[in-house]
Parts: C-alpha cells; structure tokens; sequence
C-alpha cells in the first residue's frame, strides 16, 4: 500500500469570461464562466497516517482551521469513514485572494489524493459533490480540464478551448469575494448562453488571433465593482491592455491577457511595478491529475 505521494500539483485556473445571470433566494449568484486551467501551481506531499490524525504543514494562507486542505481532509475522513490520517504539506505559489483558485485547487487534489492514499475508490462526480460544501470552483479542479461552469459553479460540461499563453499579472492585493459579491451596484442580471453561442466565442478566438494574443469574449461582471474598490486592479490591466485585451480573473486581484507565443507573454510581464508578481503560463488541455 503506498504511504507517500509527493509533488503532486494544485493547478491555477482563468476565468475567461464571468457572467452574474442572477441571483438566487439563498443569497447566493448565478453564472455562467469558462474555466481554463494554467500550469500554475501549489504542490502538495502526502504521507498516510494509520493513527487517524490530519496534520497540515508548509505554506498556510489566514488561521490554520480554515484551510482548505485541512477541511477537505476532514470532511472526506467523516464522509468515509475512514480510520486513516494524512501528513500534508503545501508548497504555495498562487498567492490567496488572486481570483485564480489556488485554495479550492488545493481542496481538489487533497480529495484525490486522499481518495487513492485511503484506498476509497470514490468516483469524481461523487468527490465533486463533497467538494461543493467546500467552495463552488472545487468541482471544478475535480474535473478533467477547461469547462464552461454555470449555476453557482458546480454545473460543469467539458468545453474544449485552443491553448495558448497568458500574461498574468497579480498587484500583490487580495480581494474578497463576498465583499465583491454582496456590492450593491453589481449587476446581476447577464443574458444566459447557449452551448451554441460558446461554441461560437471558441471559434470567434480562433479566427481573431493577431500579432499580439486573441480577443476575449464577453465580460467579467465583477470587474466593475473590483476595480473601483482597489485602484491598484485597474492600474494593472491598463498595463496588460498595452499587449493586448486585459481582464480579470474570478474576484480578482489577478489580471490576464492571452498572447501568441512564449516570449509575447514574457515581454507583457518583464517590466511590471515594484511589488507586483507575474508569470508567462501556458493554458492546459487537461487537468495535471485528469487521469486519477
């Protein structure tokens, strides 16, 4: 039985588009999104315990019983049954409040993980669903790849989306969102799609490719109300807009641009502020642990 799993990646994800559509009795929205994942990642190691006892060390973001990991860990240990513990370890490089995923990705490969180190043998949809209570884009990282999300996230259905690079640029602030979701000037009330019409804006990216990176399609509809709270986002996507359209990503703070090659992304982020983070990332076709 094996007793370790090292290095395995918690990947980062894009919103190329976001669209509030709604907003349901409970207080919580509805969405439209398409999710791209990018070879951005935490890593975690795994070491079985047979004693029963979570342990979570490493890189920690906020109080240490709201992790993410840590939660997942509990919550599938309660949901099983299972006798078994876990060491983990997180090595963090998508930094918290970024709108790029990286505690919900977490929660994801801490639930596959554990799904193998415990010898569960749980199927993804039902992971999925135990992920939800964790946050909505855990079902997400529990898929396979690019996904068009709707509901409050956790309707996923494969989407296949060209892959290409990205300028991606964090203004080193972290953003709430519930302070970005409960602003009363967010509009919340986006025309719904078709699957037709996202077919259409894939294409549309196709054929729109120039010498510096493809149109985006749509909005982020909490954009707005993130850049006139923090001056900071809005300052950064005036310095992506110089290579080519810019948006934001999730809640933010990060913000992205898609490019032609390698080199056009690396330019985009060569000469950023003082404080400021950014990475030249190529968008995946599939998630990095899509065939566990």
């Amino acid at each position: 039985m094996s007793r370790l799993f090292l290095g395995l990646p918690a990947p980062a994800k894009l919103n190329i588009f976001l669209h509030v559509t709604g907003r349901r009795p409970d207080g919580y929205h509805e969405l439209q999104s398409l999710m791209v994942p990018i070879a951005l990642a935490d890593t975690l190691d795994f070491e079985l315990r047979s004693d029963g006892q979570i342990t979570r060390s490493g890189d920690t973001v906020g109080p240490l019983d709201a992790d993410l990991c840590l939660r997942a860990a509990r919550l599938l240990q309660q949901a099983s049954g299972s006798s078994l513990g876990v060491d983990i370890a997180v090595e963090k490089c998508i930094p918290a409040g970024s709108g790029m995923g990286g505690g919900s990705s977490d929660a994801a490969t801490t639930l596959l993980a554990l799904n193998r180190l415990w010898r569960l043998g749980w199927s993804r949809e039902r992971l999925a669903s135990l992920g939800l209570r964790l946050g909505a884009d855990v079902p997400f990282f529990l898929g396979t790849g690019p996904a068009l999300a709707e509901g409050i996230g956790e309707r996923l259905t494969s989407f296949h989306w060209p892959v290409c690079w990205y300028a991606v640029v964090h203004p080193q602030v972290s953003v709430s969102t519930a302070e970005i979701f409960s602003a009363p000037e967010l509009t919340r009330s986006g025309k719904a799609l078709t699957i037709a019409d996202f077919s259409a804006l894939r294409d549309n990216a196709v054929r729109s490719e120039t010498a510096t990176g493809r149109t985006l399609f749509g909005a982020n509809d909490l954009e707005p109300v993130a850049r006139r709270r923090h001056a900071v986002i809005e300052a950064a996507i005036a310095h992506l807009a110089q290579f080519g359209p810019a948006r934001m990503t999730g809640s933010g703070s990060a913000v992205f641009a898609a490019m032609m090659s390698e080199s056009a992304a690396q330019e985009a982020v060569s000469q950023l502020p003082a404080g400021w983070r950014g990475w030249a990332v190529k968008g995946l076709a599939e998630l990095p642990l899509a065939a566990w």
